[in-house]
C-alpha cells in the first residue's frame, strides 16, 4: 500500500522538479540572452546559421500555402458572391494564423533540431565540460547568443512566410482564375487592422521563437551524452515544440481575438 501510495508521489516530485528546473534554465538563458549583445558577432553568426539556412524552406511553403488559400478561399467565396474578398481572406488567415504557426512548426523542425543536436553533440564530445574546467560558462558562450538569435529570427521569417503567402494568393486568384487585382488589394488594405491583425501576429510570432528556441537548448542541454540520447533529444524536440506551439496558439488566440 505504502509502495502504491510513494510512486505517484515520487513522479509529482520529479515533475515538479523538472519544471522548476526548466524556469530556471529559462531565466537565465533571458538574462544571458541580453548580456550576449555585449558580443555581438557571435549573435550575428547564429542569426546566419538559424535564420539563413531556414529561409527556403520558410518562402517556399509561403507561397504555396498562398496558392492553397488562393485557390480552395475563391471556390469558398464564390458560392457568396464574395470573390472579391479573397484578399482579405488570405491576407487575415496568414498574418493571424498560419505565417506565425506554420513558421514556427517548420522552424521548429529546421533550426530546432539543429540546435538540439549541435548542444547535443557538444555534451557528448564533452566540449562543454572543458569549458566548465576553463572557467567558461557553456550556458553564456554556446546557449544564450543561440537563444537570442532564434528569438529574433522567428519573427522576421515569419513575416516572409506571410507576405509570400499574399503573393502566392494573388497569383492564384488574380493571375490564374480572374479575381479583380483592384479588389483583391482593395479589400485586404480595408479589411486588416495592423493593431489587431498584423500586431498580434508579430507577439504570436516572438512567442513562439522563445518556445522553440528554449525547448530545442534546453533538451539539447540535458541531452545524455550518447548517440541514442542525442536522437532521442531531437526527436524530443519536435514533438515537444509543435504541441507547445499548438497549446500556446490556442490559448493566445482566445486571448487576442475574442469578441466579448
Amino acid at each position: 500500500m505504502n509502495g502504491s501510495l510513494l510512486a505517484p508521489l515520487r513522479l509529482l516530485l520529479d515533475f515538479l522538479a523538472s519544471v522548476g528546473q526548466a524556469t530556471r534554465f529559462f531565466l537565465r538563458l533571458c538574462l544571458l540572452g541580453l548580456a550576449s549583445l555585449r558580443r555581438p558577432r557571435l549573435v550575428i553568426d547564429q542569426v546566419h546559421f538559424i535564420g539563413n539556412y531556414s529561409l527556403s524552406i520558410i518562402l517556399v511553403s509561403g507561397l504555396l500555402i498562398g496558392f492553397v488559400l488562393g485557390l480552395q478561399g475563391y471556390y469558398t467565396l464564390r458560392r457568396y458572391g464574395s470573390e472579391e474578398a479573397l484578399g482579405l481572406l488570405v491576407t487575415l488567415s496568414l498574418v493571424r494564423e498560419l505565417g506565425p504557426v506554420v513558421t514556427a512548426l517548420l522552424f521548429a523542425g529546421r533550426a530546432g533540431t539543429s540546435l538540439t543536436a549541435e548542444v547535443g553533440l557538444m555534451k557528448a564530445g564533452e566540449q562543454l565540460d572543458a569549458m566548465e574546467m576553463m572557467a567558461v560558462d557553456p550556458v553564456e558562450r554556446v546557449l544564450a547568443p543561440r537563444f537570442l538569435a532564434a528569438v529574433f529570427c522567428m519573427p522576421l521569417l515569419a513575416a516572409l512566410f506571410s507576405a509570400l503567402g499574399v503573393l502566392g494568393g494573388y497569383l492564384v486568384g488574380v493571375e490564374m482564375i480572374g479575381v479583380d487585382a483592384g479588389a483583391f488589394w482593395s479589400q485586404m488594405q480595408d479589411g486588416v487592422d495592423w493593431l489587431n491583425d498584423v500586431g498580434n501576429g508579430v507577439i504570436k510570432s516572438v512567442v513562439f521563437g522563445f518556445t522553440v528556441a528554449f525547448v530545442a537548448l534546453f533538451v539539447g542541454y540535458k541531452a545524455k551524452a550518447t548517440p541514442e540520447g542525442v536522437a532521442r533529444a531531437t526527436t524530443t524536440t519536435v514533438v515537444a515544440a509543435s504541441l507547445a506551439i499548438l497549446g500556446l496558439d490556442f490559448i493566445m488566440t482566445a486571448l487576442m481575438f475574442n469578441t466579448n
